[in-house]
Parts: structure tokens; sequence; C-alpha cells
């Protein structure tokens, strides 16, 4: 997937696909967690944050570790719909993010995500690295 470059770091349009739906042309609610884990990775590759590169060079990855959705609207087939990412907070080895999914600024779903480092090989959690938490803690301001 391409970003689209007209909008700002932080935002990312999709298109509603009829893989994303149901067979009444409305998105399926597992489905959000992907546009979200979109949003996420493109705000990430934004910052300059490529994950196959943290994973081989850092040997460090990104866990969900807990996400929280309330959805309000549906989401049809067809759809352009925005996806909003933002950190809003940072631990030892965790970022938390909030998500919006909006068509047309309507509010469809919105999230409370929160993301853990682990070791690439082993799993186990690993604090975020000195040039990640850099980079995430201009991002918070």
């Amino acid at each position: 997937m391409i970003p689209d470059r007209t909008i700002p770091p932080g935002e990312l349009s999709i298109r509603v696909y009829y893989e994303d739906t149901d067979t009444g042309g409305v998105v399926y609610y597992a489905n959000y967690l992907k546009f979200f884990e979109r949003g996420r990775t493109e705000w990430l590759r934004a910052l300059g944050m490529d994950q196959h590169t943290l994973a081989t060079q850092e040997q460090m990855m990104f866990v969900v570790k807990h996400a929280d959705i309330a959805y309000r609207q549906p989401a049809r087939l067809d759809d352009r719909i925005l996806v909003r990412t933002a950190v809003t907070g940072l631990g030892a080895s965790t970022i938390r993010f909030a998500q919006q999914a909006l068509r047309d600024g309507t509010l469809l779903a919105s999230a409370d995500i929160q993301v853990c480092t682990v070791h690439a090989l082993s799993f186990k959690p690993i604090r975020l690295s000195p040039s990640v938490r850099d980079l995430l803690e201009k991002a918070l301001h």
C-alpha cells in the first residue's frame, strides 16, 4: 500500500474494499484493527522508522499488548475512510496510541492501542531503544 502523501503524517486514507465487508456491505468489525495497524505503520514510517529495519538491525519488534475499541458508525463498501494516529504515552517498553477512523468527518471507530517492544528472536519484552524513544518523544510534543 502506498500512503497518500497529500495528507499529513498521522493520517492515512483507506478505501473500503469488498474483502473488508460482510455480506451486507458493512466493514467487518475486526478489520478496523487492520486499518489501525496500517495507520500506526505508516505513522512510524513517516517518522523514519521502518519496522523491518528495526527488527533486523536493532532486534526490536512491536506487538499489540492491549486494544480497546469503540464502534460508533459503520463504514461501507467503497467508502474512503481517514485513519488518524497519535502517540499519547510512552513507558519503558510500551507505546500508547490513540486512533480514529472517520468518514467525511464522522467518527466511525476509535481505539486506544498499547504496543509493547519485544526482542525480535526471543519475543521477550525489551526497553525502547534510545533512538526510537527520541523520535517518539519528539512526536509527543
